[in-house]
């Protein structure tokens, strides 16, 4: 290898072979074939058979530290039996397998309880937005049809007077009331009422689950997608699904010490517990499936923020030992460039991992200096994939900075062509990217022909524009209905913003489409400066202009001192964005 960076004799095999002997027969990332939905599809054979299965291995975690928020600790035991508790209450209330359950609140440990209670009995849990608004959550409500919802007393203030057409909504128990507020709803009480406080679940009756048989192929949850065209749609995923992530994620950190010569540690009961702070949100595929279950079953520690602040992650890292942070590139560039980072020890970071939004190849190089014993790393999924599909990490992410890493042994890639779907175009040519493996959804809830649209055949058309090298690492180009054209002239925006990324003072990049009465549109772009950096327009389109061809620079460059606009989670709202630029448009 030519890199310097790397060390040598890196890699020590290819992907392919790695793979090979980490699912190889008798090995605990063993996979196995099954047959989903009529398609035969390669599944880990020891992935947990449901979340159910995770509430009950978590119980054996114990005495653990398992959520951390503000002063409140919650212990595995101590979850596990507000878990049970709840679970029981819902299922007094009418709660069977197959209900649709609704958890609506911030990142609480409450979150973590309602969810997996609900779980437990084979419910289709179904965490909503909490940043939506009243009439977007009765949207969701009656949509998935949900039977309980649990949520916490802001999003409950933004609900009451939509309750009234929600006709399949039989309880609500909100968390966190205000003081001694009272409740007078026939159809809400008060979640304290049935679990008591977090602080106190240690206090709780040691009981068991109520009865229930949840198998991988049951319907597990519903999570909406971002919505960026019409009505959010219901992603409906089943058990197997769910779970899939619990065990790619650790694929992907064995797979790194097969790359590097080295054997993957064997598990060990009495190793020190892993601890993540946790700063995406939890009704996102992200935050719930490639974080909480996998941390809920392995038992971690996981430490939650009410909302990101540098200065206070700093505070919790230190007072925490975390050892995994992240979430999206700005959160690993504020880590790096904040000021205040020198007066916190911050030297138990172990990894920083991040996806959501495009990162410059200078980020790896600037983590590996701030943190020396952190692996940065990235990956690639969507909510109709469960989240994770793909993962780079460690030699190869500094390898190939600008890519999403190769798809996990479960999972498969192709690359189509954009106008029929059906041509797979060879290894560096850009076309839709098409995903294939356990961890897809079933389809959309309750609407057929955009489940047709998307699901064929065991595959997710994904609409990312993207291309696959000769060792099957991905490289996402850019969203197909973001791609620009310009007078007949493609602009993929990734590319735009990838150099803009490279300029030492920007932090945040987003390039959207300026309409134009005869080129149709024309690139634009807003950045976001790191804290104390100063560019010009005028000095960043001579960057750009410098490095790509001249109908790519962006014709108008806003310049703002915060980070951009961003949903739950953790992308750019280009929307926004172009509808700044449109506006403009109109009053010119």
């Amino acid at each position: 290898m030519s890199n310097p960076d790397l060390p040598a004799g890196w890699p020590a095999m290819s992907i392919d072979q790695a793979h090979a002997l980490l699912t190889q027969p008798g090995s605990p990332l063993e996979t196995e074939e099954v047959v989903i939905g009529g398609v035969k599809t390669k599944v880990w054979k020891n992935a947990p058979p449901s979340l159910r299965a995770i509430v009950e291995a978590a119980r054996a975690h114990g005495d653990k530290i398992y959520l951390v928020y503000e002063d409140e600790r919650v212990s595995y035991a101590a979850f596990f039996r507000a878990t049970a508790r709840l679970a029981h209450a819902m299922a007094d209330a009418g709660v069977k397998k197959g209900d649709r359950v609704s958890v609506i609140m911030r990142n609480l440990p409450e979150w973590v309880v309602a969810f997996y209670a609900a779980a437990s009995l084979g419910a289709v849990v179904t965490p909503l937005n909490a940043w939506w608004t009243g009439p977007e959550l009765e949207y969701g409500l009656t949509d998935s049809g949900t039977k309980l919802a649990v949520v916490d007393a802001e999003r409950y203030e933004r609900l009451a007077e939509h309750i009234h057409n929600c006709p399949d909504l039989l309880r609500i128990y909100v968390s966190r009331c205000r003081g001694d507020e009272e409740i007078a709803h026939p159809r809400v009480a008060k979640l304290e009422d049935v679990i008591g406080a977090p602080n106190d679940w240690q206090a709780l009756p040691d009981a068991e689950l109520p009865p229930a048989e949840v198998g991988p192929e049951d319907d597990a949850t519903i999570f909406y997608t971002s919505g960026t065209t019409g009505k959010p749609k219901g992603a409906l995923a089943t058990q197997r699904a769910v779970n899939t992530a619990v065990l790619t994620g650790a694929a992907a950190a064995a797979r790194n010490f097969l790359r590097r010569g080295e054997t993957p540690p064997a598990p060990d009961p009495n190793a020190p517990q892993r601890s993540s702070l946790l700063s995406v949100p939890f009704f996102h595929v992200t935050g719930c499936m490639a974080v909480l279950n996998p941390s809920t079953f392995g038992g971690a520690k996981l430490v939650m923020m009410y909302k990101w602040d540098p200065i206070r992650a700093f505070e919790l890292i230190e007072r925490e030992k975390i050892q995994a942070a992240g979430g999206v590139p700005t959160i690993a560039w504020q880590l790096i460039e904040h000021p205040a980072r020198a007066n916190y020890d911050l030297s138990s970071l172990e990894s920083v991992a991040y996806g959501g939004a495009p990162s410059a190849p200078e980020l790896v190089r600037r983590l590996r200096e701030t943190f020396p014993k952190s692996q940065p790393g990235q990956g690639w999924g969507m909510t109709e994939t469960c989240a994770t599909v793909t993962s780079n990490g460690a030699e190869d992410y500094i390898n190939r900075p600008d890519s999403c890493g190769p798809a996990a042994p479960v999972a498969k890639l192709e690359i189509r062509s954009p106008e029929d779907g059906k041509a797979v175009l060879p290894a560096g040519e850009v076309g839709e990217l098409w995903s294939f493996g356990p961890m897809n959804c079933k389809g959309y809830w309750n609407k057929p022909e955009p489940t047709a649209q998307t699901y064929v055949d065991g595959w997710v058309r994904t609409g990312d524009l993207a291309r696959l090298d000769e060792e099957g690492f991905c490289y996402i180009i850019d969203r197909a209905k973001d791609m620009l054209i310009r007078g007949g002239e493609n602009i993929y925006c990734v590319e735009v913003e990838n150099v803009l990324y490279d300029h030492p003072a920007v932090m945040d990049a987003a390039v959207v489409g300026k309409p134009h009465r005869t080129l149709g549109e024309e690139p634009a772009a807003v950045v976001g400066l790191k804290p104390g950096a100063e560019a010009t327009e005028a000095e960043l389109r001579a960057f750009v202009a410098d490095r790509l061809a001249a109908f790519k620079v962006p014709v108008e460059i806003v310049i703002r001192h915060e980070t951009l606009p961003r949903n739950p989670n953790g992308k750019i709202l280009k929307k926004e964005l172009k509808e700044l630029f449109a506006a403009e448009q109109a009053s010119a």
